[in-house]
């Protein structure tokens, strides 16, 4: 009697211990999952490409010397704004003047001689209609008269010639830009339509920007060309800020070496913002899809069966289920189907989960602290 009541006593015992260990696996078994949700939402998303971009000014002046000279005096500094037909660089106008000058004269006396060779062709005519004069004669004086004016139209072009080398002896700007580095001081002898130019000045207000899209979005570059796509464009350095643009050229063959069609886009540059040969982000934006389904790309997980997400049901369980991914990027995902606005979908945390695993929602902070 006294063995079987140590027996009792000690089941007793360890049957608290076996359930407590039992209850300890189930408990292992059945984890709750922390995971972070977000609501599927139909809203308004752009249809965009992005791409990297190299700015270039809309036009390029290198500005050299049509005439040779010294140069005198010049009128701005390195780097400054300068307007169409502002002059640069000035060159001693002396010898320009003294040019113009001597063809005004040759000129003046060219003239003067065609004169009386005209008024004695004219006499001539008369006198050969009154057989006064042979016909050899008037000839003679005819073929005077025309090369006395003909004299003069040379001449004429002489003094035109000096007045426009009197001209080029203030340099101008050609175009409205950014002055650069200045390769001449005063002093220096300039000749005349070297290559070197002595200035280069960019346009870039407004100014352009050129990026290059793979082969595979032709058919939507193409699909909404005349829809008037606009162009985003902000600092390769990160800088949030963008600046807006419109398309304003699409290459008319993609290149065979690299795959990729060439763009440019043209932006207003007010702030001079961006400066030729910088690099930068560009975000080339064909439509804008109205009613389009949207999830955090985070959400969409890549299989062997395919994309799918995780949806939280009403019970605080995920399940997997399969979508169909229209496009995504960094940021959102768009889905044709699978899933409706309104649910909620896993953000973080599903790769731990499997079909009917329990769910614990916490906000991001908290998950990202575990």
């Amino acid at each position: 009697m006294t063995v079987r009541i140590r027996w009792v006593a000690l089941l007793l015992t360890i049957v608290p211990f076996f359930n407590a260990g039992c209850a300890k696996q189930v408990a292992r078994r059945n984890p709750r999952v922390p995971v972070t949700v977000a609501k599927v939402e139909r809203r308004p998303v752009p249809l965009e490409l992005a791409a990297s971009g190299t700015i270039e000014p809309i036009q390029t002046a290198d500005v050299g010397s049509q005439v040779g000279g010294v140069v005198t005096r010049i009128r701005i500094r390195e780097g400054d704004y300068v307007r169409a037909g502002q002059v640069l660089v000035e060159l001693d106008s002396r010898p320009f003047h003294a040019a113009l000058a001597q063809a005004r004269g040759v000129l003046a006396k060219d003239h003067a001689q065609a004169e009386v060779a005209r008024l004695d062709w004219e006499r001539a005519q008369k006198m050969l209609q009154q057989n006064l004069i042979a016909q050899a004669d008037y000839d003679q004086k005819r073929a005077v008269a025309q090369s006395a004016a003909g004299v003069v139209a040379a001449d004429s072009g002489a003094v035109i010639r000096a007045r426009l080398d009197l001209e080029y002896a203030s340099i101008r700007a050609p175009i409205t830009g950014r002055s650069g580095k200045l390769n001449v001081h005063v002093g220096d002898l300039v000749k005349e339509n070297t290559s070197e130019p002595l200035i280069t000045i960019n346009q870039i207000s407004p100014i352009r920007v050129r990026f290059s899209v793979p082969q595979s979005d032709i058919p939507s570059i193409q699909r909404y060309r005349d829809h008037s796509p606009h162009v985003y464009v902000r600092p390769a350095a990160g800088d949030s800020a963008e600046s807006a643009g419109k398309l304003t050229f699409v290459d008319n063959q993609v290149d065979p070496s690299s795959g990729t069609l060439l763009l440019k886009g043209e932006l207003e540059n007010k702030s001079s913002e961006f400066w030729p040969g910088e690099f930068v982000e560009v975000r080339l934006v064909l439509a804008m899809e109205s009613d389009a389904v949207v999830v955090p790309a985070v959400a969409v997980t890549r299989g062997q069966q395919g994309t799918y997400v995780y949806v939280l049901n009403a019970d605080s369980t995920a399940s997997a289920r399969p979508v169909t991914v229209q496009r995504s990027d960094d940021v959102i995902a768009v889905l044709t189907d699978g899933v409706d606005p309104g649910e909620t979908v896993v953000t973080d945390g599903q790769f731990r989960l499997a079909s009917g695993s329990k769910v614990i929602v916490r906000d991001a902070h908290t998950v990202r602290q575990q």
